[in-house]
């Protein structure tokens, strides 16, 4: 591991034990509680796929006619990443993105799958954001969280987004909740199964092969550029920060649904 990563683990990494020790995680007990937090986390799931393929579109030829482009090495990191989250398998071996994944986890479990798909569904029309937030009428702090991850994608510069992505996402899902929604479905079994499953493939592939694939695209991306890490620092220490929001917003949302029905 270079010295260029390292510091840049070391830089994030009190933001990092936040969101592995949030608060919402052990505020999730009941299946109305993971609901909430589904509803949330579904437009973090999708801009990652986004995320993901602005850096494809980056770091590969995605146009005809072909052409080279750039490191075989990084096209190949990036090709397997792309492949591994657009289209794994599920928990029946059929092949799925893990955002079509996650939508059958939220259907099963009960969650409202209504915003994500309005908004899915005004962008496809409109490509905005912003009308497209406003039909759906999106949870704010998942906005913002979508908001940064476009500029960051519209920032164009490859470094950033392949830091933001491989620091500020592919390391993420704590065993911590894991753990939460395997109590959860003992007493669920039914509406969680999915969910639980998406959670498992998501550590298995992401907790060391992809994050290992991430970290080499990020370092070769940068370099021995030092204005490259220092951009990559602070970028990643933004999307941490607009994770810990979209977690404290979310658990807001489940206290604040505690005290009205206690």
């Amino acid at each position: 591991m270079s010295d260029h990563i390292k510091k840049l683990q070391i830089a994030i990494e009190p933001l990092r034990q936040q969101i592995i020790n949030h608060k919402v995680y052990p505020a999730i007990t009941e299946l109305d509680d993971l609901r909430i937090f589904m509803q949330y986390h579904v437009f973090a799931v999708w801009d990652f796929m986004s995320l993901l393929k602005a850096l494809q579109n980056n770091l590969t030829c995605t146009s005809v006619p072909w052409f080279p482009v750039g490191s075989a090495v990084t096209r190949h990191l990036i090709n397997e990443i792309v492949a591994g989250e657009e289209s794994d398998i599920d928990q029946n071996g059929e092949l799925k993105s893990h955002y079509e994944l996650y939508l059958e986890a939220m259907q099963q479990s009960g969650a409202d799958t209504s915003q994500i798909e309005k908004f899915i569904s005004e962008l496809k029309i409109s490509n905005n954001l912003s009308s497209s937030f406003e039909v759906s009428d999106a949870p704010q702090a998942a906005q913002d969280f979508v908001n940064f991850t476009f500029k960051i994608i519209n920032s164009k510069k490859d470094y950033l987004q392949a830091a933001t992505f491989t620091f500020g996402r592919e390391d993420l899902i704590p065993n911590m909740f894991h753990s939460i929604v395997s109590d959860i479905s003992k007493t669920f079994p039914e509406e969680v199964s999915i969910f639980k499953y998406y959670l498992e493939r998501h550590i298995e592939v992401d907790g060391d092969h992809h994050s290992n694939l991430a970290l080499q695209m990020t370092s070769n991306l940068c370099g021995d550029n030092e204005t490259f890490w220092k951009e990559a620092e602070q970028a990643t220490i933004l999307s941490l920060q607009k994770r810990i929001d979209l977690w404290d917003a979310v658990y807001e949302q489940i206290e604040s649904k505690k005290t009205i029905f206690n």
